[in-house]
């Protein structure tokens, strides 16, 4: 605006209001346009949170539900809670998806035809990837290759199933470190949670002892072990016999299953209390 025509403005003459800039460059309809624009983006993102905060508050109702229901068509824990993170990925990228097209489309609403069309191509081709990974995810689910709560090994990685969605698997291995999966890079999945998981335990004993009696002891300790730990052993603990004769020592092997994730603690327990067991019988163990 000129100083001319801001006198006249002040003044009352005749003047457009259309005329008006702010600056040279700054038009008011583009301040108007901006700031309406603007608002509508910001709804869009409260809409976008709220949406998920209220989808993920049901999906979590529903597995709830589903946990503690007997009723026939009632899923079990475990693909329940599956089935909860599935949903809850499902959901999230849905509205990402519609979200982020809807801001484009406020921001951009006069963009030509040829622009969208490179866009459009760009984004195929950077997509490919993401529809293996929810292929192949897809496939996981489907064919039930483990669940949430799992012991698994995942290629290099090997730890417990955090959660399951249509791209990733995120699993926590036993140091702490939490692991996000690709699920298009799962070519092999080993599930240590489907079975009992074996736990060995080597007692060495001195040559000078009677065997036969240290066996029979052992057996005996197996089985009291087993009665008091009936919620994680299901199968008898069995003696394999004399795994190796060494110079100070015979070595003499314990095999036992228990329930996934407790193989770790039956194993050490075992071994104390056979330790207790021989101690109490005076039975002699080798020093190296």
């Amino acid at each position: 605006m000129n100083y001319n025509n801001l006198i006249k403005w002040l003044q009352g003459d005749n003047f457009n209001d259309s005329q008006l800039h702010i600056g040279t460059f700054i038009n008011i309809d583009y301040i108007q346009a901006a700031i309406g624009k603007s608002f509508q983006i910001i709804f869009a993102i409260i809409l976008m949170y709220f949406s998920v905060k209220i989808g993920n508050h049901l999906i979590k109702k529903f597995v709830e539900k589903q946990v503690k229901s007997n009723a026939m068509l009632s899923l079990d824990p475990q693909r329940a809670k599956t089935l909860g993170e599935v949903l809850k990925s499902i959901l999230k990228y849905s509205v990402y998806f519609i979200g982020i097209g809807i801001i484009v489309s406020i921001l951009f609403s006069g963009i030509y035809f040829t622009f969208a069309s490179i866009g459009g191509i760009a984004v195929g081709l950077g997509a490919q990837s993401l529809i293996k990974d929810l292929i192949n995810g897809f496939f996981i689910l489907f064919e039930n290759q483990f669940g949430v709560g799992d012991h698994v090994t995942l290629g290099s990685f090997t730890g417990i199933v955090k959660s399951i969605g249509i791209r990733t698997t995120v699993i926590k291995d036993f140091t702490g470190d939490i692991h996000s999966i690709p699920n298009g890079s799962i070519s092999g999945v080993t599930n240590h949670s489907r079975n009992d998981i074996r736990f060995i335990v080597d007692v060495n004993i001195s040559h000078e002892e009677d065997i036969e009696n240290i066996i029979e002891n052992i057996k005996i300790t197996c089985e009291k072990f087993k009665d008091q730990n009936e919620e994680y052993i299901n199968e008898p603990i069995e003696i394999s016999g004399i795994k190796e004769l060494g110079v100070s020592s015979v070595t003499i092997r314990v095999v036992g299953k228990a329930k996934p994730l407790n193989q770790w603690k039956m194993e050490n327990e075992l071994r104390k209390a056979i330790k207790l067991a021989l101690d109490k019988n005076k039975a002699e163990t080798p020093l190296g």
